[in-house]
């Protein structure tokens, strides 16, 4: 077996993480110049567009929605800034609203307010006629920056020749991947997961071989691998940067569960002590964390799960009650304000937006509908047929197991 020397890197998008983070309760809306200042990689943008105020950009928009009518559905991530969400058609999570645009065929023009995987995903499951948009093509995911689609078809391979006939090994990614990597495993058995429905799908995979590669985020694989009674030592990590992931051909043939070394930048800050000091704040409080969360985290928590569960057990639980909550901030924020006879807070005391979802500035907005009202698209984001038809089949996969 050939062996292969990378340099590690730390994606760009993890180093910026940070930038946005602040000690205030709130993220306050501001020009797209004044967000400029901010040391990160931004899309140029014309110049007209940097100095609008909230006011001006809100009317601005306004008026390009009415121009646009029924021809665009605007979709918002949960995780989106106030300013940006109030305009969309439809919030959720990454797959929820990729759905939600291919069953409104009507709309030629879909402007994903997310990051750079969800508008792929929304590009698969749409209808040929219909063209994604993201209105900031900087707005990535430092996970999904973790698994490079090379690094893991080189993984993949060196897997099947160190397995040999120790039994097969099936693929499973996290929604949270590039296209590719979703195409790698439905041509190879395997299928996509989300949060909500990790456990189903990593179940399946176990009855259709003896492993399962999970990819890219090692902490909702591992999290959800306890959940279904497997060991931690028949867990292994797989560190692209190092010979056969950091394993022994042995080790590899002895898991149950190959973890892909990717991570969250958001979740990962969630800690047991913030926890504990939640708990010595308010001794009644319940912690509802995302499993993206380190294990450590997972398992000091009350409960984790999915953002949609997340929203619908804090927005059905009674009033008075407290919630230290281990997710993006900006949901935390609407919920928060959605749920004014609730205690709800965020565990950790930095306020650290996601900082590929803060790049879809409300300007960022106008400018992609400006641009559709004159004729332009601006930002489409599309999908190779051969990678769009296997990423569909995996896909579909995850579907049929609902």
């Amino acid at each position: 077996m050939p062996i292969k020397i990378r340099q590690p890197f730390v994606p760009i998008t993890e180093v910026e993480h940070a930038a946005f983070c602040k000690t205030e309760d709130q993220l306050p809306a501001k020009s797209l110049a004044e967000e400029l200042a901010v040391n990160v990689r931004w899309q140029e943008i014309p110049a007209e567009y940097l100095h609008y105020t909230p006011e001006e950009l809100d009317q601005r928009i306004h008026q390009a929605r009415r121009k646009l009518g029924k021809s665009v559905t605007v979709l918002g991530h949960h995780y989106q800034r106030e300013e940006v969400i109030k305009y969309a058609d439809f919030q959720g999570d990454s797959f929820l609203l990729s759905q939600e645009a291919a069953s409104r065929p009507d709309a030629s023009y879909i402007v994903f307010c997310g990051v750079h995987f969800m508008a792929e995903t929304a590009c698969i499951l749409c209808a040929p006629h219909q063209k994604v948009i993201l209105p900031n093509l900087t707005a990535g995911c430092s996970m999904a920056d973790m698994a490079p689609i090379e690094d893991v078809e080189d993984g993949w391979t060196d897997l099947q020749e160190a397995l040999g006939g120790h039994g097969g090994i099936i693929p499973i990614t996290y929604m949270n991947s590039v296209a590719s990597i979703k195409a790698l495993c439905g041509r190879n058995g395997g299928a996509v997961c989300t949060s909500s429905n990790a456990g189903k799908v990593v179940e399946w995979g176990f009855q259709q071989g003896e492993r399962v590669l999970f990819l890219p985020d090692q902490h909702l694989g591992r999290n959800t691998a306890l959940k279904l009674g497997i060991p931690l030592e028949q867990m292994v990590v797989w560190n692209p940067f190092r010979r056969l992931g950091g394993n022994t051909p042995e080790q590899l043939r002895q898991a149950k569960m190959v973890l892909w070394q990717g991570h969250c930048a958001v979740h990962t800050r969630f800690t047991v002590k913030q926890i504990e000091t939640a708990r010595m704040r308010y001794p009644d409080v319940t912690v509802l964390v995302h499993p993206e969360c380190t294990m450590e985290a997972v398992q000091a928590a009350d409960m984790n799960g999915s953002t949609e569960f997340i929203r619908k057990t804090i927005n059905e639980a009674p009033a008075g009650s407290k919630w230290a909550v281990g997710t993006e901030i900006s949901l935390v924020n609407r919920l928060s304000i959605n749920n004014p006879d609730k205690t709800i807070f965020c565990l950790d005391p930095v306020i650290c937006p996601c900082s590929t979802m803060y790049r879809i500035h409300p300007a960022y907005l106008l400018w992609v509908l400006e641009g559709l009202v004159a004729g332009h698209v601006v930002n489409e984001i599309t999908v190779p047929a051969d990678i769009k038809r296997d990423a569909l089949v995996a896909l579909e996969r995850m579907l049929a197991l609902r």
